[in-house]
């Protein structure tokens, strides 16, 4: 069963997510990760991976994102932090695979990314820094799964809400969530009256000014 907070999230874009936290005074929006397949928004709980540079330590061989990806299933998003600054693939084809047949919703990944023509063509959701064709072998490894990362200046624990679309990928603390969705919700509400009344007839600069610039006063 889908989170229910989980659902009401997918319903709302980016900007009104974002417009909400402006109003609640709350951080956790997270530019320049652009959606690099599919062409949907995603919405979900974080199961984060934290990546670092150089051979993983001694012990029992385990590719990077796997343990994340036996962790989540549909509402969740993979979020992964490889902030090493060497160019390797912080996620590849074959995860795409793994991931899409669990249901997870998509990944972001603060760093780049590889085989994203394989995520197109299973209309699997990417976001992340940019592509590569590097591999991570001999050049990054997974320190831990479901630890707090850094995603842009943000830090993102597991389970915090995640929303991502062409405008930004947003991270919201559980707690915050339900004073974040209520105020988001609203703010659609108002945007849809805006519109009926723009196409009612009336002015864009009575209708802009009277609404859009209180939005987040009230």
């Amino acid at each position: 069963m889908i989170d229910s907070n989980v659902q009401r999230l997918a319903k709302l874009d980016c900007c009104a997510v974002s417009d909400a936290m402006d109003k609640l005074q709350v951080s956790g929006v997270v530019s320049g990760l652009p959606q690099l397949s599919a062409s949907r928004r995603i919405a979900g709980l974080a199961v984060t991976v934290k990546l670092a540079a150089g051979n993983a330590p001694p012990g029992p061989a385990r590719h990077l994102c796997t343990a994340a990806i036996e962790l989540a299933g549909p509402g969740h998003v993979i979020v992964v932090e490889q902030k090493s600054g060497i160019e390797a693939g912080s996620w590849g084809g074959i995860l795409t695979l793994g991931a899409k047949l669990r249901g997870v919703e998509g990944v972001v990944a603060d760093g780049p990314v590889r085989d994203i023509d394989e995520a197109r063509g299973h209309d699997f959701p990417v976001f992340a820094r940019g592509c590569t064709a590097r591999t991570a072998r001999g050049r990054i490894h997974e320190t831990a799964t479901n630890v707090p990362v850094m995603i842009g200046d943000v830090i993102v624990s597991p389970g915090d809400y995640v929303v991502a679309d062409g405008s930004a990928v947003i991270f919201i603390a559980a707690a915050a969530i339900g004073r974040v969705l209520d105020a988001a919700e609203a703010i659609v509400a108002r945007e849809a009256a805006m519109a009926k009344a723009l196409q009612a007839g009336e002015r864009i600069t009575q209708v802009m000014g009277a609404n859009y610039e209180h939005m987040l006063k009230n």
